[in-house]
């Protein structure tokens, strides 16, 4: 299993290092064509400069089919990068070949091929790869064109040698491109590290979301027939005192309250039904906002609740399913609290389209989240109410990450927090039946 994973992760990085390789090897020819024009006209070195210009106009012509390649869609084999390798090393050592062999100060740089091919293909390319180098290195050892040695620069008397600033050219190419190509390793392994910690801790939350789904259901069949009781005691307790408009106005509290309830089991086993069945309604988003609007307003008549929606957006048909209604009310729940905790009853929430994304607005009144509360919410069940369970914001991150958006917390202009919620609305707005 594991190498059939890791080689299902390599064609990206494949395409990635010919492409890297392909400028590098641009870079490379300009560098090999600067330095045979010093040493042959500055310096005045006999050097092979034919045999050298051709072994650089194959590098070359290569280069061009591999940036062909590349505009190609199909994926890289794994021998493909390999071979690209193998040919800039050969090509390297007949360069070496021609100007001194091992005693090139350049000759360190094949390492080179070495160091990319460990950043992006698996340990048997890199083996080859190695093996290639190491071969060419030897070989230089024992084959080579010598070069005469220059050790005076001319009439300004300066003693110039040549082979140190080559080592010191080499040397800071190689710690160049060895700097580059590890830092940008290490990010992209401290990049995955985060991925890994981020989808380690979503997983917990949505385990614990599990958990008590499972609770739920239970609970709520066994809600189902004391809370019938409940709602026909409380009709029965009003029809006795119909005479007193103070217990009436409090009966009708209460069986609003019951049938809420009601209607929330019934809701959650439809929601359990239609998770099942990959059931969505479609509505507009005027209509999902009328329909979080009434919830709301019954489940905390004392909020002064205010719903903006902009035309744009308010005909616009989504897939819904409850949850994204629970999630809506959760969020219009929590800045309820916040802002009756902190003496003012307001709520606002706002609907308009960003682009091809939905957003939603929840604004309080309250004092404001709190930077470490921002970071953590909906991720754990964490929560600041003294009696709050801290399900809310789990459940609404929960069912936005469902359906391919956001959840996230700001603070607002003139105090309190903003819960903004944002949904794709090309993948939302397409229901079957109009396809």
């Amino acid at each position: 299993m594991i190498p059939h994973q890791a080689g299902r992760s390599w064609p990206h990085g494949r395409r990635q290092l010919v492409a890297t390789l392909a400028w590098l090897r641009l870079c490379a020819i300009g560098g090999q064509l600067v330095t045979i024009a010093f040493v042959a006209q500055v310096l005045g070195l006999a050097i092979p400069v034919t045999r050298l210009l051709a072994a650089i106009a194959v590098l070359a012509l290569f280069n061009l089919l591999v940036l062909w390649r590349l505009r190609r869609k199909s994926a890289m084999a794994g021998w493909e990068p390999v071979v690209h390798i193998a040919i800039d090393t050969l090509v390297l050592g007949y360069l070496l070949y021609l100007t001194g062999g091992a005693s090139n100060p350049f000759v360190s740089l094949l390492v080179m091929p070495i160091t990319l091919a460990a950043t992006a293909l698996p340990l048997r390319s890199v083996a080859i790869v190695a093996t290639l180098a190491v071969a060419t290195y030897l070989l230089l050892m024992r084959f080579s064109v010598v070069l005469p040695e220059v050790s005076d620069a001319g009439s300004s008397g300066l003693f110039f040698n040549l082979h140190l600033t080559g080592m010191a050219i080499s040397f800071a190419i190689t710690a160049g491109m060895l700097g580059f190509f590890i830092a940008r390793l290490a990010r992209a392994l401290r990049a995955q590290q985060a991925e890994v910690e981020h989808e380690r801790v979503r997983a917990l939350r949505d385990e614990g979301i599990l958990a008590i789904a499972t609770q739920a259901a239970s609970t709520a069949h066994e809600l189902n027939t004391p809370l019938s009781t409940i709602r026909t005691l409380l009709a029965e307790l009003a029809r006795e005192n119909s005479t007193s408009a103070t217990l009436q106005a409090d009966f009708k509290l209460l069986i609003g309250q019951a049938d809420r309830c009601r209607d929330i089991l019934r809701e959650l086993v439809k929601v359990g039904s239609n998770q099942l069945a990959g059931i969505a309604e479609w509505i507009s988003v005027a209509e999902l906002c009328a329909a979080t609007r009434d919830s709301f307003s019954l489940l905390r008549p004392e909020a002064e609740a205010s719903f903006t929606i902009d035309d744009e957006v308010g005909t616009r048909r989504i897939a819904v399913v409850p949850a994204l209604q629970h999630a809506i009310v959760n969020l219009l729940n929590n800045a309820a609290d916040a802002s009756l905790a902190n003496g003012d009853a307001r709520v606002e929430m706002t609907a308009r389209a960003d682009g091809d994304i939905l957003e939603i607005q929840v604004r309080d009144h309250g004092r404001g989240m709190r930077a470490t509360s921002a970071a953590v919410s909906g991720f754990g069940f964490q929560t600041t109410k003294h009696d709050g369970l801290g399900l809310g914001l789990a459940l609404a991150n929960a069912t936005a990450e469902r359906f391919g958006g956001t959840l996230n917390a700001v603070a607002a202009a003139g105090g309190g927090t903003r819960q903004c919620l944002r949904l794709p609305l090309p993948r939302l707005d397409n229901p079957p039946h109009e396809r």
